[in-house]
């Protein structure tokens, strides 16, 4: 180990090793006194800490410091345990129900035939109505580049097409050899989630309506 490493070390040390980001709680509380909060919220008030740290043990609770920065800090009587697992769960839930907006890609040609279109306008509906931005690319080759026009009038034709799903976030313009225009969807990721969350599980119900036995007539 260096000099420096070594130093470095005595001096966490010497300050009670790194800050942790667990507030401190119970016997690690070293104040004279805190303003205590009860365990339904109720202001108790500015109380010795052998007091607060005596009505936690009453009441089978922590004494927790959720303001460390105020005179006198603020503590809070506190199932920990419980309060970290349902914190920890609530985080779970955030990140499972964050939207994250994705920008997919969609590569046309500025002659492309109907069949191609259609399908390729299939795809857009479906980005669209998830939530996602679509980067539309018209892409030119040889002597279609002197005919710029021919992929304008492609976009605002696919624009026009999926008006009722999407806007023109961006509009046309050249890239080199390419046109892009991007499309934005009318609808937030969260809704097309949620919505695609209930339309599953309405699947799902007339799935298991539809193979539980019908009930016979009963007889006169």
């Amino acid at each position: 180990m260096t000099c420096a490493a070594v130093r470095q070390t005595a001096a966490s040390c010497t300050r009670g090793g790194p800050i942790s980001a667990e507030p401190r709680i119970n016997d690690r509380i070293r104040v004279p006194e805190v303003r205590l909060v009860g365990p339904s919220g109720e202001q108790v008030g500015i109380v010795p800490l052998a007091k607060a740290l005596e009505l936690a043990q009453e009441y089978d609770l922590d004494l927790v410091e959720v303001a460390a920065t105020a005179r006198p800090p603020v503590c809070k009587l506190m199932d920990y345990g419980k309060f970290k697992y349902e914190s920890a769960m609530k985080a779970r839930e955030a990140r499972k129900n964050q939207a994250h907006t994705v920008i997919k890609e969609m590569k046309l040609r500025p002659k492309i035939d109907p069949h191609d279109y259609d399908t390729k306008k299939g795809h857009v509906v479906r980005f669209l109505k998830q939530g996602d931005k679509v980067k539309i690319t018209i892409m030119f080759r040889g002597r279609e580049q002197s005919r710029p026009e021919l992929g304008f009038r492609l976009l605002q034709r696919l624009a026009d097409d999926v008006a009722d799903l999407g806007f023109v976030e961006s509009n046309p313009k050249q890239d080199g050899r390419n046109m892009i225009m991007v499309l934005g969807p009318h609808k937030k990721k969260t809704e097309a989630m949620a919505e695609a969350r209930e339309a599953q599980a309405a699947r799902k119900a007339g799935r298991q309506q539809e193979s539980s036995p019908a009930e016979e007539p009963a007889e006169a």
